[in-house]
């Protein structure tokens, strides 16, 4: 089978979708899901000029547009709440006692990673905890047409851009497939990552030879390096005020959740 190359793609597409030379091609986005098809079309042009190959493409043109996910962008409450009243919702105390009970439970698998990473236990555990459950709920959403929607929204369309490029190379590589499902933003797996953020973060954490998020062990090895790779420093305290608390904002950057995070962690690596 013979695939063509990207900029052969692009141009492929520009004839099949009925643009002559000099037509307009920028998508453009849109605070509803009108022109959304027509988007999916101007986006998949720019796609394939990225490299983003057929399967990565064919998956883009499959998605339809996902009210469920801007509903969740628009109505993310919980990030106004005060420290108190956020890890009473989010269930600190049972986070915390659960933690505690994986942390034992996989003692070897922690101390490695936090001796490969320099992330402790707690931190990694309360992520998982507060991404997933420890991986009880990983999401029902469409991973591509979540993270596609938001790019077409206008909210944040730049910032999702690159998460959707990623989610598309990500089904171009075979690491998820054009019906996989993950959180109503599009993150994906045990700790909740964003596609751009799997593609440059994720690593193979039990030598498989293949990244999987929906492994907890790879969700966790690569929670850990991206932290690591964020400037996470080995060792250092991460409370309010210590040198790895800013680096939690790279993970969320509601410091409430930030908060919640060093706080429960603390608690977990007692």
């Amino acid at each position: 089978m013979n695939f063509l190359k990207p900029a052969q793609l692009a141009l492929a597409l520009t004839v099949t979708l009925g643009w002559g030379p000099g037509a307009a091609m920028a998508a453009t986005c849109s605070n509803t899901g009108a022109g959304y098809d027509a988007w999916k079309s101007a986006i998949a042009v720019e796609a394939a000029a990225e490299g983003v190959g057929t399967k990565g493409i064919a998956a883009l043109m499959a998605t339809t547009y996902s009210k469920e996910t801007i509903s969740a962008d628009r109505n993310q409450k919980s990030f106004k709440y005060t420290i108190d009243k956020f890890m009473s919702v989010r269930g600190a105390d049972t986070i915390v006692k659960q933690g505690r009970a994986q942390k034992a439970k996989n003692a070897t698998l922690f101390a490695n990673l936090e001796q490969q990473y320099g992330v402790p236990a707690g931190i990694l555990v309360a992520i998982h905890g507060m991404e997933t459950a420890f991986g009880s709920y990983m999401g029902s959403t469409n991973i591509v047409a979540a993270i596609s929607t938001l790019t077409f929204d206008c909210r944040r369309s730049d910032f999702f851009r690159p998460h959707m490029m990623g989610a598309l190379v990500l089904v171009d590589r075979g690491s998820i497939t054009s019906k996989s499902v993950g959180a109503k933003h599009g993150e994906w797996g045990h700790t909740q990552f964003l596609p751009g953020n799997a593609l440059k973060y994720g690593v193979d954490g039990d030598g498989n030879g293949r990244v999987d998020l929906n492994n907890r062990i790879d969700a966790l090895a690569s929670t850990a390096n991206f932290l690591r790779q964020k400037g996470w420093k080995p060792g250092a305290g991460y409370q309010k005020g210590q040198p790895n608390y800013a680096v939690l904002k790279d993970w969320n950057a509601a410091s409430v959740y930030q908060e919640a995070i060093s706080i429960m962690a603390a608690r977990i690596d007692q």
